[in-house]
């Protein structure tokens, strides 16, 4: 029985009962619901329920809005409702690809976060005990804790694909195998031959960037090596597949046979297909930048360390940091000494220490509690926690993390920086940068000078640059905890429409962000919101606005209007105003406008729309006013 136990009950009283829900999934905030009968739901109920945020009709299902524990209540209501629970569904497409990767890589994380700080903090107190002299690698309290350690970043795949089963909606136990076949010694072993001197079948692509020798077939298909150990995106893009196969074969498979026959076929077409596809990408792609970052580094050492120092966490994530390595050990190999990894030494500290900026700045509780953690396992070179877990979800942070690591590898390559090792991570990296021959040890002097730089710079950038939005508390005990949202309420009066209806298709395809339409009965704007005028644009045909919480709206009266130059336009307030919800910010004359060919239809729109969880349209009115509820936005 989970914290939300009580308020599923209601929700699954008030949505007609068991009996009257055919299927139930969950996105980011919504739990959706397809019942038998709607007109048994009790939207008043459920609107005013405490943890309930509201509820919409949309694309044929019953949408009852939660907020960011949505996952949690949505276990409640499985549990108490009897239904199928193998996860929900992933959110439905919206924002540019970007975001949506975000949201899904961050959302794949959360469940194991604690389990990969830990991780890290052992491997780091381990590291620290070597460095003290106290272990060595040889010693078997050295190899114990290091398996303790090492192992979830080892088997990541494993890890990630179970929680990327439970997000699109697959049966965890075949994600567990998609993790686990990607793991198989056997594949792994396929890779290892690319460096151990193995003469392959054949090359594909011979003598072009795409080279791709062949250790092995699979039923006479071509299968190009790649080491998966320690990836994120072949498990999340195999089980995504294997999401898409699901529902097909759902349709084909007697239901009486589905719980055998569908994960068999979900694993003999999903797998084979990474093996033979995504494998191959990532080995081309990875080829790619091999041959582009050694022209660079020929063309120009210190671009090459701004640029490897920006994108290393991004290659990281992608595993296509394996483009880089193979040039550091041709390098120590033939010359003593290696420039090629030298650019991304400072990517980590930069990261730790943009993490360890939004420490101060974060209001959620929980967020803030995964800081310490990540940031120790950080400082000694784990920084997946960091990356997954704060950083990269809230966006701005990972950005400036990635200024620091570009800065501080530019520094380095600058000052002729070398290392004659491929030792530790982290903070136990500097004595790579020591010249043992020669005892100089001028390469880790610089190493401690980069350290500072991108840690100053990740967190500089963070702590003065970026903002997390207020959290509301209720009191505890109460079921709906750590619900934060914003409602804007209606600027015009007049008729909403989905954004969809806009004539403008920069506003209809929500490029400028999420909205709605109004087609104003009245020529009047007022303030939605609490705040500051933002931009009053000199013709006064829009206007913008920041919340007091920092939500930013953008009210736009008519389409083309601009060209009117301000006539039939009259502003009450200026740039830099702080205005109260109601006050009022233009008038227009509707008529003259309309007479002058224009139309006066006004979107609505929330332009920092990525920095939030959801917005939710109010249900469809004939016509609003200035104190009705516009948009519901959840942070």
């Amino acid at each position: 029985m989970g914290k939300y136990y009580e308020l599923a009950e209601k929700i699954v009283a008030n949505v007609g009962g068991k009996e009257n829900i055919n299927s139930l999934t969950h996105c980011i905030t919504r739990l959706r619901f397809k019942l038998k009968d709607e007109s048994k739901a009790n939207d008043d109920v459920l609107k005013n329920m405490d943890g309930v945020v509201t509820v919409m009709h949309s694309a044929g299902q019953y949408q009852v809005v939660i907020g960011n524990h949505v996952g949690q209540v949505y276990d409640d209501v499985v549990d108490i409702a009897g239904i199928s629970g193998e996860g929900g569904a992933p959110e439905e497409a919206s924002g540019n690809i970007f975001n949506r990767f975000i949201d899904v890589i961050s959302g794949i994380f959360q469940p194991f976060l604690g389990a990969l700080s830990a991780g890290g903090m052992i491997k780091g107190m381990n590291a620290l005990l070597v460095a003290a002299g106290v272990l060595t690698p040889e010693h078997g309290t050295y190899v114990v804790l290091n398996a303790i350690g090492d192992a979830i970043f080892m088997f990541l795949p494993i890890a990630v694909a179970i929680a990327a089963a439970k997000k699109f909606g697959v049966n965890q136990y075949v994600g567990l195998v998609i993790g686990g076949a990607l793991c198989y010694p056997a594949i792994q072993l396929s890779a290892l031959t690319a460096v151990e001197g193995v003469k392959p079948l054949y090359t594909l692509f011979a003598g072009g960037m795409f080279e791709s020798p062949v250790y092995m077939t699979f039923m006479g298909l071509p299968f190009v090596a790649n080491n998966y150990t320690s990836s994120v995106i072949p498990s999340i893009l195999i089980v995504w597949l294997a999401s898409k196969l699901q529902k097909p074969l759902r349709k084909i498979v007697p239901e009486m046979i589905q719980n055998f026959f569908i994960p068999f076929f979900l694993l003999l077409i999903a797998l084979p297909i990474g093996f033979l596809v995504i494998g191959p990408v990532i080995t081309i792609l990875t080829n790619m930048l091999a041959t582009g970052f050694d022209n660079l580094l020929n063309f120009s050492p210190i671009l090459f360390g701004l640029i490897v120092g920006f994108f290393w966490q991004v290659l990281v994530i992608f595993g296509l940091h394996w483009s880089i390595i193979p040039i550091a050990i041709l390098q120590l190999g033939t010359m003593g000494y290696s420039t090629a990894l030298v650019g991304t030494f400072g990517a980590s500290f930069a990261q730790t220490a943009a993490v360890a900026a939004m420490y101060f700045r974060l209001k959620n509780p929980k967020e803030k509690a995964l800081v310490v953690p990540a940031v120790i396992s950080g400082i000694c070179g784990v920084t997946e926690p960091a990356i997954y877990g704060l950083s990269l979800p809230k966006k701005k942070p990972f950005i400036f993390s990635m200024i620091g690591g570009a800065v501080a590898g530019a520094f380095l390559i600058a000052m002729n920086t070398r290392s004659y090792v491929m030792g530790g991570l982290g903070i136990f990296g500097i004595p790579n940068f020591i010249n043992q021959q020669t005892a100089d040890t001028s390469g880790a002097i610089y190493s401690i000078i980069a350290i500072v730089i991108a840690a100053v710079i990740g967190f500089g950038l963070t702590f003065f640059f970026w903002r997390d939005d207020e959290v509301v508390e209720v009191e505890e005990g109460q079921t709906a905890m750590e619900v934060r949202k914003e409602i804007v309420t209606a600027p015009v009066q007049g008729t909403m429409m989905p954004l969809s209806t806009a004539k403008d298709q920069a506003f209809a395809q929500g490029v400028l962000g999420k909205g709605v339409v109004i087609h104003p009965t009245k020529g009047e704007v007022v303030a939605p919101f609490d705040g500051t005028v933002m931009t009053m644009f000199p013709t006064k045909h829009a206007i913008g606005l920041v919340s007091d919480n920092g939500l930013e709206v953008l009210i736009h009266i008519g389409l083309d209007t601009v060209q009117l130059d301000g006539k039939y336009f009259e502003s009450f307030v200026e740039q830099g105003a702080k205005v109260k919800r109601g006050d009022k910010l233009v008038t227009f004359d509707i008529s003259a406008i309309e007479a002058a060919g224009y139309s006066v239809e006004t979107p609505v729109i929330i332009t920092n729309t990525a920095d939030y969880l959801d917005i939710i349209e109010a249900d469809q009115k004939a016509d609003v006013c200035k104190d009705d509820e516009l948009l519901t936005v959840l942070v």
